[in-house]
C-alpha cells in the first residue's frame, strides 16, 4: 500500500504540534503549582501568632490572602544595570521616618506592550541579601493595596546582565493588614503606568457584620 507523502507530513506536523502543546500546558501547570505552594506557605505563616502581621481577631477570621491567578506572562526577563556609584538613599516610611537603602541598580523590561523600568534597592542592614523593588501600578487602590507592593529578588551572579522579575510574587507591605506598621513608600521613579494584574490582591476588610469586602 502506498502512503501519500502529504498525509505523512500532516501526521508529522500534528505530532510536533501536540508535543509542543503538551509541553506548554505542563509547563504552565508546573509554574502555577510552584506559585501556589509559596502562597500556601505564606497563608500558613499568617495563621500562626509568631511573626504574623495579623491581630488575634484577624487570625480568627483569616482563611487566605487574595491573589491573581498565576500567569507566566508576568514573569519577565529584565535587563539589569548595576549602579557603580554606591549611592545611599533615604526611603520615606509611612510613619514619617526614613530607612537607608543602597541604590543597587536599575532594571528595564517590557510589560503591557510598553517599555518599563524600576529602581532596585538593597536594605543596608538586611541579613538575607535580597534585592528590594517597591513599586506602584494602576491596580493600586482598586484590586491591590493602595500604597503599592513589593518584590524581593535574589541578586544575580557576577557578570549576569539579566534578571527575572516574577510579578506573581508581588506582595503587600504589612501596612496593608493594619495601621501599626511603618512601611517603605515606593519611590516616584518606580511608578508603573500599567496594570500589574499579578501577585497579591488587597487584603479583605471585615465589616461590622463579620463579612469580608
Amino acid at each position: 500500500m502506498r502512503i501519500n507523502p502529504k498525509l505523512l507530513l500532516a501526521v508529522g506536523l500534528l505530532a510536533i504540534f501536540g508535543y509542543f502543546l503538551q509541553d506548554l500546558v505542563l509547563g504552565n501547570d508546573q509554574f502555577a503549582a510552584g506559585i501556589n505552594k509559596i502562597r500556601k506557605e505564606k497563608n500558613d505563616s499568617f495563621r500562626r501568632a509568631k511573626n504574623s502581621p495579623l491581630t488575634a481577631e484577624q487570625r480568627d477570621q483569616f482563611d487566605s490572602l487574595r491573589y491573581f491567578l498565576p500567569e507566566k506572562d508576568y514573569a519577565v526577563d529584565a535587563r539589569l544595570e548595576r549602579s557603580t556609584k554606591g549611592e545611599t538613599v533615604e526611603i520615606p516610611l509611612t510613619d514619617g521616618k526614613t530607612e537607608s537603602y543602597l541604590r543597587w541598580g536599575r532594571v528595564t523590561f517590557e510589560l503591557g506592550n510598553a517599555p518599563q523600568q524600576l529602581t532596585v534597592l538593597l536594605k543596608l542592614d538586611d541579613k538575607d541579601g535580597k534585592l528590594f523593588i517597591p513599586f506602584t501600578d494602576k491596580t493600586n487602590g482598586f484590586a491591590t493595596y493602595g500604597g503599592g507592593r513589593y518584590l524581593d529578588v535574589t541578586p544575580p551572579q557576577e557578570g549576569q546582565g539579566e534578571i527575572t522579575l516574577d510579578f506573581n510574587q508581588a506582595y503587600s507591605p504589612y501596612c496593608a493588614y493594619g495601621a501599626g506598621f511603618a512601611c517603605p513608600v515606593p519611590p516616584t521613579e518606580n511608578r508603573l503606568a500599567v496594570e500589574v494584574r499579578a501577585g497579591e490582591k488587597s487584603f479583605p476588610e471585615i465589616d461590622h457584620t463579620g463579612h469580608n469586602h
